[in-house]
């Protein structure tokens, strides 16, 4: 085999097979794939602790970013399915611990990291999102929004936490002492995968319940969890959390972990309690102390009528002792109503008196010679109004050899030699009928018909 280097100093124009020479040029994607299978072979698992930069989450739900160090980068991808059981939203910034394979991405000769899991690095890069995360959602304005104040007795209190914890027995032990309420429980994991997305889900399945649906819907909600370290209550400083939370319309008791623990859930809520208990406490009053409250109220109205009975008794006799006697008091009304009944009497008996002269009179006036004498006066009257009404009637001239012209279409009387031609056509009333007749134009002469219409017909 000959030295592949022998004639370095004299280069040739195109490339040819030497004899001898077995060392056949390899293509960049062959040499890609040697690297690719080369380095997966040598780093099939590894962990690296650095800081994310340039977090980018895909439309597809695959995960790009770097990690990096004072020293280095290193480009890293998380698929989906891996980025989907992720405990915590990553953010640049974050110090973690990322486990997966090397691999080099064959496009563009790289390598870089697939992460197959990414845990924070340590509690003071969980502080550090902690604090991140409450900065960002502050900026929002989810914690600032005007708190709803809790009912004084709910009949109906919604709990969200687990149903095999001490915290659901905690709670209906202590409610059961104060104020016995219906307690509805929706069971939940309160820490570990899923946790985040279950509470948040149950604060949304109470906040969506119908008022009139065959459960009857919350009028308080206690979303609870025991104490813990800050990764195990880390579920409650989730996002999608703290939005349903922050947005329901129910109120709200955060009651996650001891009175030294804080989660974002506590900003978010309507009111923070120190323990489940406590927040059992707040949600109900003590049932005895409402009793005694209700004794004492009664007892107190019972005094303060039984008061104002006994002052008005006491403003009555001193008014009575005061007030005059009634013989005193009716006396000068008795007399005044004995004087006006008297005069009424002598009234009447003067009204009745000249209303009988007034009848006296007029039926003097009703005589029959009287009614008489006025009707044949009005008879004589209307006698004389028939014989002008006969005198006056032009149908009675007509008998005397007069004519009525009228025009015949018309009907109306003609009274001049105008009117005449200006009609035309003439309708003649006689005392025995109507002829017609018709006017020649600028002559003034009048012409019947030879065919007279019959009487009355005009």
């Amino acid at each position: 085999m000959s030295d592949p280097f022998d004639d370095i100093d004299n280069p040739r124009l195109v490339a040819e097979g030497r004899e001898g020479d077995n060392d056949a040029p390899l293509s960049i994607g062959e040499l890609s794939h040697r690297l690719k299978r080369m380095v997966e072979g040598e780093f099939g698992h590894v962990r690296l602790r650095g800081e994310i930069s340039g977090y980018k989450r895909a439309a597809s739900g695959h995960v790009y970013l770097a990690l990096k160090d004072a020293d280095a980068v290193i480009d890293g991808v998380m698929w989906r399915g891996a980025a989907d059981r992720l405990p915590f939203r990553p953010q640049d910034g974050i110090e973690v611990v990322a486990t997966g394979k090397l691999t080099i991405y064959p496009g563009r000769s790289k390598y870089q990291i697939v992460i197959e899991r990414m845990e924070l690095a340590g509690e003071g890069a969980l502080m550090a999102l902690f604090e991140r995360l409450k900065a960002q959602l502050k900026a929002e304005g989810l914690f600032d929004g005007e708190k709803k104040r809790l009912p004084f007795a709910p009949q109906v209190i919604g709990v969200v936490t687990s149903p095999t914890g001490a915290v659901i027995r905690d709670i209906l032990h202590r409610l059961a002492d104060r104020f016995p309420t219906r307690v509805l429980v929706w069971p939940v994991k309160v820490q570990g995968d899923g946790a985040a997305a279950e509470v948040a889900a149950a604060v949304r399945g109470f906040d969506a319940m119908p008022l009139d649906g065959p459960v009857p819907r919350p009028d308080l909600v206690i979303v609870a969890r025991g104490g813990g370290s800050i990764e195990d209550l880390w579920a409650f400083n989730e996002e999608p959390v703290v939005r349903a939370v922050a947005a329901c319309r129910i109120p709200i008791i955060s009651a996650v972990g001891h009175e030294t623990d804080t989660t974002l859930c506590d900003f978010a809520a309507d009111v923070r309690a120190p323990t489940p208990t406590a927040a059992a406490e707040m949600a109900v009053p003590v049932r005895a102390d409402l009793s005694h409250h209700v004794a004492t109220l009664a007892l107190r109205t019972e005094r303060c009528a039984r008061r104002y009975h006994e002052r008005g008794n006491e403003r009555l006799q001193a008014l009575v002792r005061v007030l005059p006697r009634r013989d005193a008091l009716l006396g000068p009304q008795r007399q005044k109503a004995d004087d006006l009944a008297a005069r009424l009497d002598r009234g009447l008996e003067r009204r009745v008196t000249v209303a009988r002269g007034v009848l006296d009179r007029a039926a003097g006036a009703l005589r029959p010679a009287v009614l008489e004498r006025k009707l044949d006066g009005l008879r004589h009257r209307l006698e004389g109004a028939s014989k002008l009404l006969d005198a006056v009637n032009p149908d009675n001239l007509l008998q005397r050899g007069y004519v009525r012209v009228g025009a015949k279409v018309t009907g109306k009387v003609i009274a001049s030699a105008a009117d005449a031609r200006a009609a035309g056509a003439l309708t003649l009333q006689f005392g025995d009928g109507t002829v017609d007749a018709r006017v020649e134009r600028g002559s003034g002469k009048a012409y019947a018909d030879d065919k007279p219409e019959q009487p009355g017909l005009f």
